[in-house]
């Protein structure tokens, strides 16, 4: 998955779940819209709704989103539903959820935005819910949508009741829709903690120790005491210790065993592995054990980073390892295997996005396919291209000295000066590995711009437009390279310093290979800058890019002399 990449969920509910035609025409349309994957379709036939879930990029989901919206309001008519479930639209709630790199509030903007237009082009009343309301009491969607579709011609009469965007007089077009409540939310993640025991009452007082709401509280602070209720005859409550969790307890019959289950609504206040430590603590005080977690549907892939990345802090360990290792930590911490298998692949909503692997992509190959690769008569992948590798590979050596001597027995105490250096390498690394193919795209953008037609002279100035666009393009990829893979020294230099002396071969190796990406990415921005029209610009990438390559021979010379030193025992 691209670093930066920003990933928001839609679970859209539709007023329909017994007629499957409407149900897959409806799921057709997000399906087929580009740039989103459909993740689930769950129709309730008693409740006669059904829940979709899709995931994207903002633009592409709201665009989705509005597209379900349009098909619903042709295929399902609010006069005829009847279900189990609080509705009052053929599109009854729309909420958008961060997944990666967005935040709720940029959520809540989109949500506004996509209301506005439900109300404008498509002339379906919407009320804006959760994070995304106008009117602080509309936050509870329970508010949006009383009295359900059948309060409708009063609410839109009623000026305090009237929706956010769209209101109207109660006519055909709204009988026929209905109002759509369009918000935004934090994720919320279904995960059900495994206990070594089939007693429903003890996990349900192990659920009641955890969750936010907590238990009543009796006279004399004893099961069978009178509850206590406060002047209101409200009753007072001792709250539990997870913030933004509601939990109860159940046994399963299909596994023989009770369990925890917990939903969590706000993982910046409680994230899962927090609340694993507190459940599994609050079982040890009754005497039960966790046995491991199960995981209800989809996981960002942050709440499993976060999660292994505590687990290694707990064990004093270096949290600079790449990605896959830090989940299998959090799968193996856990226990998410305990009931079956869990594929990260399957669960996890960023990988699968991804899909299918892309085996176009060069880092995806092996070593002797890269090389292979780069050995035929094609001019792509070239020298940029085999620069940001080397950068790669220099940042690699130097991320695992780092590790090396964040595990050094007798230097335990020192284990976060070198994970956070780790840390560092790893994100270079990653950054250097995104260049190794965006080089060659630049090149192929390049190849691209030569192919545009040239019939007249339109055509002749559009292409040498493009020409030099792509040209510009192909001069910055390398210039990132050299740059990036330049920040590379500061770690091998540390390293050869102060890391592992048994590794520090490997730092100076580093430093050589982090000296050859800058170099020959140099030479990649010189030889395209040579094209540029743009002389002022071409002679301002090619001085940045001399002066780096000066920097990065005083660099690698300085921390070779380091090494030196340190091998003869200086």
């Amino acid at each position: 998955m691209e670093q930066g990449k920003k990933i928001i969920e839609c679970v859209p509910n539709f007023s329909e779940g017994r007629n499957r035609a409407t149900i897959d025409a409806i799921a057709q349309v997000i399906a087929g819209s580009r740039g989103v994957k459909l993740l689930n379709v769950d129709p309730g036939e008693a409740t006669n709704r059904t829940v979709i879930t899709f995931v994207g990029e903002p633009e592409a989901v709201c665009e989705a989103a509005f597209k379900a919206v349009r098909r619903a309001a042709e295929l399902i008519d609010m006069r005829q539903h009847h279900g189990a479930h609080p509705r009052m639209g053929a599109t009854d709630v729309l909420p958008l959820i961060p997944v990666a790199g967005v935040t709720l509030e940029e959520c809540a903007e989109l949500a506004r935005k996509l209301a506005q237009r439900l109300a404008e082009e498509l002339a379906i009343p919407t009320y804006c819910y959760e994070a995304a309301a106008l009117k602080p009491e509309r936050r509870n969607l329970a508010v949006c949508r009383q009295g359900e579709y059948e309060a409708l011609p009063d609410k839109l009469s009623d000026a305090a009741k009237a929706p956010d965007f769209g209101a109207r007089p109660f006519d055909e077009g709204v009988a026929r829709t209905g109002c759509t409540a369009v918000g935004a939310r934090n994720f919320l993640i279904a995960v059900n903690f495994n206990l070594n025991t089939t007693s429903t009452r003890r996990a349900n007082a192990i659920a009641f120790d955890v969750r936010e709401k907590g238990r009543p509280m009796r006279e004399g602070n004893t099961l069978t005491g009178k509850i206590m209720k406060d002047a209101d005859g409200k009753t007072i409550m001792q709250p539990g210790t997870l913030k933004a969790t509601k939990a109860i307890g159940w046994y399963i019959d299909e596994y023989g065993i009770a369990q925890v289950s917990m939903n969590m609504t706000d993982l910046s206040l409680t994230p899962l592995h927090r609340a694993f430590e507190e459940v599994c603590r609050c079982a040890q005080n009754r005497g039960v054990r966790v046995t491991g977690t199960e995981i209800v549907g989809l996981i960002p892939k942050q709440t499993l980073l976060e999660a292994g990345r505590y687990f290694l802090e707990r064990q004093e360990r270096s949290t600079g390892i790449p990605e896959k290792d830090i989940v299998q930590i959090a799968i193996r911490s856990m226990g998410l295997n305990d009931l079956k298998p869990f594929r990260p692949e399957e669960k996890v909503i960023e990988y699968m996005l991804e899909a299918q692997p892309d085996t176009t992509r060069l880092v995806d190959l092996t070593a002797r396919g890269f090389a292979e690769e780069t050995s035929r008569e094609s001019p792509a992948p070239g020298g940029g291209t085999i620069s940001a590798y080397m950068g790669a590979l220099g940042a690699a050596l130097g991320t695992m000295v780092a590790n090396l001597s964040a595990h050094k027995r007798g230097w335990d105490e020192r284990w976060q000066e070198f994970s956070a250096h780790a840390d560092k390498g790893q994100q270079l690394m990653e950054q250097l590995l995104l260049l190794v193919d965006e080089d060659t795209e630049a090149f192929n953008a390049i190849m691209s711009a030569f192919g545009m037609p040239k019939r007249n002279d339109e055509e002749k100035r559009l292409r040498a437009e493009a020409i030099q666009q792509a040209t510009l393009y192909a001069t910055q990829v390398p210039l990132r390279t050299m740059k990036a893979s330049y920040e590379g020294f500061a770690l091998c230099r540390a390293m050869a310093e102060t890391g592992n002396p048994n590794s520090v071969s490997d730092a100076g190796v580093g430093a050589l290979a982090i000296r050859a990406a800058v170099r020959g990415a140099g030479l990649n921005v010189k030889i395209n800058a040579v094209s540029l029209h743009d002389r002022a610009t071409a002679d301002a990438l090619t001085a940045e890019a001399d002066e780096l390559i000066r920097k990065a021979d005083a660099e690698e010379a300085a921390i070779t002399a380091i090494v030196e030193a340190k091998i003869c025992g200086e």
